[in-house]
């Protein structure tokens, strides 16, 4: 399973994000939008249809005509379902007075999950199994690194997080949450 955690500055400029694929075994993935398509109409949008869906492809055929095995997700998809989450974290932020969103939005078999610190600052991750708890006690670990990175007085909240401190820190709470 893979999450994706994205750092987004109080006017929604990413500062900091994450790639982190658990060592769980990930469940099979059937994709909805090609389940009730015939064949001879998925086959030309394959790629589109299984980057839409979230599944992931077992081979990926490279520019240079090799083909890599494994798949995953195309990062461009992931950030757009983050980036389209945005609205519906605002909307749950006005009505809820809480800084923890647990299920805030969903886009096929992701669940986005939230973040909100007092400075306005969102932490939004992409998971694709639920676990309140593990979720809940990652991003408290992560705000407390991130509070901790921006007590430096040589760091703003607008600027781009490229500690290599942090992020290893990052991946161990992932590690031991997620």
């Amino acid at each position: 399973m893979s999450h994706h955690l994205f750092i987004l500055s109080p006017s929604d400029t990413p500062i900091y994000n994450l790639t982190y694929s658990s060592t769980k075994p990930t469940p099979t993935i059937i994709s909805p939008l090609s389940s009730n398509l015939p064949t001879w109409s998925t086959s030309a949008f394959a790629g589109t249809l299984t980057a839409l869906s979230g599944a992931s492809s077992t081979t990926q055929h490279t520019t240079g005509g090799g083909v890599r095995i494994g798949g995953g997700q195309d990062r461009h998809v992931i950030q757009m379902i983050a980036n389209a989450s945005l609205d519906a974290v605002e909307d749950v932020m006005r009505k809820e007075g809480t800084m923890y969103l647990k299920s805030v939005d969903r886009f096929n078999e992701w669940t986005v999950s939230a973040f909100i610190t007092p400075g306005n600052t969102k932490f939004v991750l992409l998971h694709e199994a639920k676990n309140d708890e593990g979720i809940k006690s990652f991003f408290l670990d992560v705000w407390e690194l991130y509070v901790k990175t921006i007590l430096n007085p040589f760091h703003s909240n607008q600027q781009m997080i490229r500690s290599s401190t942090f992020d290893s820190r990052v991946r161990a709470s992932a590690k031991k949450y997620l």
